[in-house]
């Protein structure tokens, strides 16, 4: 068992933890250190940069609350899917201008690749296929918008197809749904493994990680930063800040910028050979094209991950599992009567805009987050582009525009409005499958 992943805030420990490798507890800081890097959160994001600097001979000092991956990266779906959500590229190049709209088009097109090509060089044993993406349509509306979108995307080179009920159904095992989009770049990692795999490539180049270690506060003196612990402190040229959907007020309207919410997951039992081999006969990750989507993959020892939109309740723990096995037999009516073994959640950012967001609000200060469901592909990304400014790359040659960080409007009413809005848009979900329009 990996200690640090025994349980989240609401009492359920991911299944991931049962199938990684024998994590290592990292100790607190407790003294005074220099560094010429201090990366605040030991995810996807944090890792991605702290390798990427090691390698170029920088000291890094890694800094988390709790420990590698203890946040959304160990917690995750592990769905590595390429392309930027909820935009179209018409939108895109519009918000960001010719520039920017190229480098990250070819940026999100390219992670899931840049992903798989990470875990083939560091040789990192997180159970890695590259299958394919299939995002089935609910109704005809999303298959037109769909149809729209795969032309515009597969102008940039992202080599998708739409396909029919007949083909959907077989790579789905799935008669729900009529048409849908196969994004022969995507795949699926363990995600857990693939944090631990990447934490220990960066210790072996000098990397150090403390967990336990949550900074409570961050000043600039006589040039430098300093990022103070309970029991130590790191004295350094440069911080990162990568705590995305665990973001707290650290730094100044961090947190006001972004929207949590939290993803929920099951596992089933390891399910027989014939019911199994009906569901994603090819490997293919699933989602869905509703509002409140839902989210599937198979795993070895034949066994179903099965993800949707969950809730926070008023106690602070984690809810909407019973919606999330009433959605997983109606998409697969195979699986009543399963008996589901894991159930865990995480949290994760949306932005406004639905766009990354790279800030560097001060002097040596960058901060990146808001990856809106792409989390394991985008994250990595992020982590060498904030890197590559670290090592001299200028702010107007990154992949990501720098933006000045601001509130995202009416952010606490979203908060409190959010379980009251998700019922609705399930509601309009229903209706839509239920006509078909």
């Amino acid at each position: 068992m990996n200690i640090q992943m025994t349980a989240n805030a609401a009492g359920f420990k991911p299944f991931w933890a049962d199938t990684a490798p024998e994590g290592t507890l990292h100790p607190p800081l407790i003294e005074r250190v220099e560094s010429d890097v201090t990366i605040i959160g030991a995810g996807f994001t944090g890792l991605r940069a702290a390798l990427f600097l090691a390698e170029a001979g920088t000291r890094v000092t890694v800094l988390d609350a709790g420990d590698v991956a203890y946040g959304a990266s160990g917690r995750s779906g592990g769905q590595v899917n390429p392309m930027l959500p909820f935009n179209t590229p018409s939108n895109l190049q519009k918000m960001l201008g010719t520039t920017y709209f190229e480098r990250l088009t070819e940026a999100s097109l390219n992670s899931a690749d840049e992903v798989f090509e990470l875990i083939k060089t560091y040789q990192i044993d997180c159970q890695a296929r590259q299958n394919g993406w299939l995002r089935v349509l609910h109704n005809a509306r999303a298959r037109r918008q769909a149809e729209e979108g795969v032309a515009a995307w597969n102008a940039h080179g992202a080599g998708m197809e739409v396909i029919g009920q007949e083909e959907v159904t077989r790579l789905s095992g799935s008669q729900v749904y009529s048409a849908g989009v196969v994004t022969p770049r995507g795949g699926a990692v363990q995600p857990l493994s693939l944090s631990l795999g990447l934490a220990q490539a960066a210790k072996q180049r000098g990397v150090v990680i403390h967990g336990g270690s949550a900074v409570t506060a961050l000043d600039r003196q006589e040039g430098k930063w300093i990022a103070k612990t309970a029991l130590g402190q790191v004295r350094s040229d440069w911080v990162i800040v990568a705590t995305n959907g665990y973001t707290d007020r650290l730094i100044p309207k961090l947190d006001k910028s972004v929207l949590p919410v939290h993803p929920v997951q099951m596992v089933t039992q390891p399910l027989p050979d014939d019911l199994i081999n009906e569901i994603l006969p090819e490997g293919h990750t699933i989602s869905d094209s509703r509002r409140v989507i839902m989210y599937a993959r198979r795993e070895p020892g034949n066994r179903l991950v099965y993800g949707g939109h969950g809730k926070e309740l008023a106690d602070g723990q984690i809810g909407g599992f019973k919606w999330l096995k009433q959605d997983a037999e109606r998409v697969f009516p195979q699986l009543k009567g399963v008996t589901w073994t894991h159930r865990w959640g995480g949290r994760i950012a949306i932005t406004e805009d639905h766009l990354p967001h790279l800030h560097e609000p001060q002097k040596g200060l960058l901060v990146g987050l808001g990856y809106n469901g792409r989390g394991v592909a985008m994250s990595h990304v992020m982590g060498r582009v904030m890197a590559e400014r670290v090592l001299g790359k200028a702010a107007d040659a990154l992949a990501f525009p720098t933006s000045a960080i601001r509130d995202m409007p009416f952010q606490t009413v979203q908060r409190m409005g959010l379980g009251t809005v998700v019922r609705f848009m399930k509601f309009l979900d229903y209706l839509e499958t239920r006509v078909g329009r």
